[in-house]
């Protein structure tokens, strides 16, 4: 038997295994088991797995909800190995007295270098002209043959001015790119002006780019109004979760010319079967949900939610706390 906390990580996490790596650090200080397996540990795996365990370490594809947590009694500390939380139900967590962390910040600059990548394909059709050179049907140079939108001089609005919005905008700055942004709030130091309004923000902007965590208040908020208020030429870019946009009312609009293209990397369901109808879109990108993908970043965020999840074990604030009222319900708790 050992004192040392239980925990249990859904996948092997990048890095490695040995001394000073995410997965070597949490070896030295818990009693750790990590799912092996191809794709996400199935629910009811996972469920087995985490009924006596202290710590868990999801990823985005884990739901953690209240039946979930009922069958984890010993449950103390979740480190999500994400920015975003939608897949655990916060509420549930706090009131077991469940930390929940996650991984912000290190992701910033991959995300961001991979809105502004789909940016470039969808402006300059290049997805379109890849698929030309394999497919044999490149001919000779045509002066009026995928034509795209210039970047440089042209409008971005960036919906949703948190760090990865305000990387992107720096990046749009590079390209001479007039800057508006819209949130809830201004934002003293944003690279960037502040819209009226949402709505002034689509009638200006030739890009728009997304920004927001999905909540219930942002989901399906891309919808037939949201493009119909676009401009006819301009590209929408989302890079935050697929649950914000009404994927059938942005195939609509794609399809009947209301807005000039779109580019994603985020899309309801992942993966996107290849039967989708949305792949029959006109001038669309999608890749496949990999905004943080770089092996520095993922390693990163590996190194912070183990951070997060060892200090709460150690019955320490963690740095990157989600539900701080759960500290009030742990201390009630001990009383």
């Amino acid at each position: 038997m050992t004192d040392r906390p239980r925990v249990y990580v859904t996948r092997t996490l990048p890095g490695g295994d040995g001394p000073g790596t995410p997965l070597g650090r949490l070896r030295e200080a818990t009693d750790l088991e990590v799912w092996a397996g191809e794709g996400p540990v199935p629910a009811a795996e996972l469920r087995a797995r985490a009924a006596g365990c202290d710590g868990l370490l999801p990823m985005l594809t884990e739901r953690i909800d209240l039946p979930f947590l009922a069958g984890c009694p010993h449950l103390r500390a979740i480190a999500n190995m994400a920015v975003g939380y939608d897949n655990i139900d916060i509420g549930a967590c706090t009131a077991r007295g469940v930390l929940v962390t996650n991984t912000p910040g290190v992701l910033t600059d991959a995300t961001a270098d991979l809105a502004f990548t789909l940016l470039l394909a969808a402006a300059r059709r290049i997805t379109e002209g890849e698929r030309a050179v394999r497919d044999g049907t490149w001919g000779p140079w045509d002066p009026n043959w995928l034509l795209g939108k210039p970047v440089a001089g042209a409008t971005l609005g960036i919906v949703g001015p948190g760090r990865i919005g305000a990387a992107v905008a720096r990046r749009g700055g590079g390209f001479d790119m007039r800057v508006l942004y819209h949130g809830r709030h201004a934002v003293a130091d944003f690279p960037g002006e502040r819209a009226a309004s949402l709505e002034a923000l689509l009638a200006q902007s030739d890009y728009v780019s997304m920004h927001v965590p999905l909540t219930p208040e942002t989901a399906l908020m891309c919808d037939a109004a949201f493009f119909a208020r676009m401009r006819p030429h301009a590209i929408f870019v989302n890079t935050t979760r697929g649950g914000v946009v009404d994927q059938p009312a942005l195939l609509a609009a794609l399809r009947g010319g209301v807005i000039g293209g779109a580019a994603l990397d985020v899309t309801t369901p992942e993966p996107l079967p290849p039967s989708d109808p949305l792949l029959t879109a006109p001038n669309i990108v999608i890749s496949p949900h990999l905004g943080s993908a770089t092996l520095e970043t993922r390693t990163q965020m590996a190194h912070l939610a183990v951070d997060g999840l060892l200090a709460a074990l150690a019955g320490q604030r963690p740095a990157h706390l989600v539900n701080p009222e759960a500290i009030d319900t742990v201390i009630e708790a001990r009383r």
